[in-house]
């Protein structure tokens, strides 16, 4: 019994579940996943590991090593087409001769964007695109930001009660949200490359911004401070725990953006921003945030700390943004920019 033909879609969507594995380990690099296919049936399977390891598609070439002759390779990222720090995964291609490659998106690196394409028509190899090309891209915002404005992606993550406090009057810190998004944030912080917070953030709550609740990467950890006023504190976690070395403390006055360029050279392509209302806001001014993640409790407060005097949420001009429910918390995920 032959095995049924399934769609470029179908093939496309593993590529995107396969890529996700490298979450956490490939930054500054994009995530990627490859399958390649014959008669209906997957014969191999490959992801990007790790940063500086071998890419997705090599990844599943090597599996089926002069094998893959007129196979078709699906991947969710254009094929790079130049030396890094492993060699062009098109030239592993065209050697193993794919009859036909489907690519989800092109890479937007401007020195690969549709050479990786053109590379492989020219050596005679079938080639279709942007199958699945919203969701590819969207995987990739950060990789992409970073490598076409050398700025890391920012987010800003806010915590608010349904009345819009994020913490108590004298600005002590109450558990707003439920367990269940509590558990969600330390995912999203090992999908970060760092977390940034304020000095007064850190004073008053002693942040740890470590990944607990859940299995992931622990992220550098960013605390603006003008004034070089936490300088030595050992009272506070993030001066003196066992990741204390992946600690920055900014001190001057610097501009925000100048901060981000500085920290992109260093390889953080995604900061996210998690405090408290005065960061926000001055990186909503500074016009560097390119999506807004948000949870909002049921709990009522009356009096407190607000999210912010300078900026209304539901005011933010917003290029795709969706809703879902977290636990018993409601969550909104705006992007006010897609790469």
């Amino acid at each position: 019994m032959s095995t049924p033909i399934k769609s470029d879609d179908f093939y496309i969507k593993e590529c995107l579940r396969l890529a996700k594995k490298g979450v956490g380990f490939v930054s500054p690099n994009p995530l990627v996943g490859c399958v390649v296919v014959r008669d209906g049936k997957i014969i191999a399977r490959g992801y990007h590991h790790k940063y500086g390891q071998k890419h997705a598609e090599i990844d599943a070439l090597d599996k089926i090593a002069g094998k893959a002759k007129d196979a078709t390779l699906y991947v969710n990222l254009e094929p790079c087409s130049i030396y890094g720090k492993t060699p062009p995964c098109t030239k592993r291609i065209i050697e193993e001769k794919i009859g036909r490659v489907v690519v989800g998106c092109l890479d937007k690196n401007p020195l690969i964007s549709g050479k990786g394409v053109k590379a492989l028509k020219k050596a005679g190899i079938a080639v279709e695109s942007g199958i699945l090309k919203f969701e590819c891209e969207m995987l990739n915002q950060f990789f992409f930001k970073w490598v076409r404005t050398g700025l890391p992606y920012v987010t800003l993550k806010i915590a608010k009660t349904s009345d819009g406090f994020v913490a108590g009057s004298n600005g002590e810190r109450i558990n707003i949200t439920s367990e269940d998004s509590q558990k969600e944030v330390h995912r999203l912080r090992s999908f970060y490359d760092s977390v940034l917070i304020g000095k007064n953030t850190a004073l008053n709550d002693n942040s740890k911004l470590t990944v607990r609740k859940v299995k992931g990467r622990q992220p550098f950890r960013i605390v603006l401070d003008t004034q070089g006023e936490l300088t030595g504190n050992r009272n506070l976690h993030l001066l003196t725990d066992k990741y204390a070395d992946k600690t920055m403390i900014i001190t001057g006055k610097n501009s925000l953006k100048n901060i981000l360029k500085k920290l992109a050279k260093k390889g953080i392509s995604s900061i996210l921003v998690e405090g408290g209302p005065a960061v926000w806001s001055s990186f909503i001014k500074a016009k560097l945030v390119d999506q807004v993640i948000v949870y909002t409790s049921k709990k009522i407060l009356k009096t407190g700390i607000p999210y912010s005097k300078n900026f209304n949420l539901d005011k933010l001009k917003t290029k795709y943004e969706y809703k879902y429910k977290k636990g018993i918390d409601e969550v909104k995920i705006k992007y006010l920019n897609i790469y």
